[in-house]
């Protein structure tokens, strides 16, 4: 996604099939011109020069798949995505949205680094996007306590999509909702807006203990990996 004050572009890139996803985008009533690639030969002009960048892409968890099972497909998708943001945009914003996200956004950091496109003055520049949770977290509690979902913000909720789907996919419409908002706090971000609040500041340090494995999973593997030249 191309962030400009005057021109917004919105750039979509998949291995395959993305003409019709594009052109159906393309009729929304929104300023942002849409861009289509298809295949690996497109992928650096999909990414050429952009601002922010979010990668959905991956399997999906399926009823009975565990997070490593996730892990063990959907790291090579991540480290190959992030090869190309680093070559074709190294100062974008990166989403990753692939589970399992507490090591798959380890992998990035990793790739960035030995593709030497890391700085360690600015390392807030890739995200693993959790609002789902929050999503989920905030409708149920309204739900249940019969209470109007503006009045409600849970910080922390599922598997019953995965569920209800029987394996023909996960949570979709309600991941590209909570995408959608997460990437518009960076947008917000990329116009000089900053703001962490006392409270998610303390849930970070007392979440990093229980991180460490995961993080080092995704370290591990990315080490593991020759870059791609």
């Amino acid at each position: 996604m191309q962030h400009q004050q005057q021109a917004q572009k919105s750039r979509w890139y998949r291995p395959a099939n993305v003409k019709g996803v594009a052109a159906d985008l393309s009729h929304c009533n929104t300023p942002s011109q849409v861009l289509d690639f298809t295949g690996t030969p497109e992928l650096g002009d999909a990414l050429k020069g952009v601002d922010v960048v979010i990668i959905p892409a991956g399997l999906p968890g399926k009823p009975g798949m565990t997070r490593d099972d996730l892990f063990n497909i959907n790291a090579n998708i991540v480290k190959t995505l992030v090869e190309a943001v680093a070559d074709n945009c190294p100062d974008a914003f990166i989403h990753i949205i692939h589970n399992p996200v507490n090591s798959t956004v380890p992998i990035a950091a990793e790739v960035l680094k030995q593709k030497g496109v890391y700085d360690p003055k600015f390392p807030i520049s890739f995200f693993g996007v959790t609002t789902l949770d929050v999503v989920r977290s905030n409708t149920f509690v309204a739900q249940k306590k019969n209470l109007k979902l503006i009045d409600v913000d849970v910080p922390n909720a599922g598997t019953q999509v995965v569920d209800a789907k029987a394996g023909a996919g996960s949570a979709t419409l309600s991941m590209a909702y909570a995408a959608a908002r997460f990437v518009e706090s960076s947008l917000r971000a990329l116009d000089g807006a900053r703001w962490t609040t006392e409270y998610e500041q303390k849930a970070l340090e007392a979440l990093k203990h229980e991180l460490k494995a995961s993080i080092e999973k995704g370290v591990a593997f990315a080490q593991k990996q020759a870059v791609a030249a």
